[in-house]
């Protein structure tokens, strides 16, 4: 399960991206996470995830 706060699925989204998984489908599919939530959470406190950067700014 996701953490509901937006800051803290924030951190750990971009930890994840950074220190495990080569890209945010990659982090979905080993998670099994659906990747429309996670950017619609993060989009709403204006963070959109950057495929080059491979983390959420």
């Amino acid at each position: 399960m996701l953490p509901q706060d937006p800051f803290i699925l924030l951190s750990m989204i971009n930890m994840k991206l950074r220190d495990h998984h080569k890209s945010l489908d990659d982090y979905c599919l080993s998670e099994n996470h659906h990747k429309d939530q996670i950017t619609e959470a993060l989009a709403k406190v204006n963070y959109a995830y950057d495929p080059h950067m491979n983390q959420f700014k």
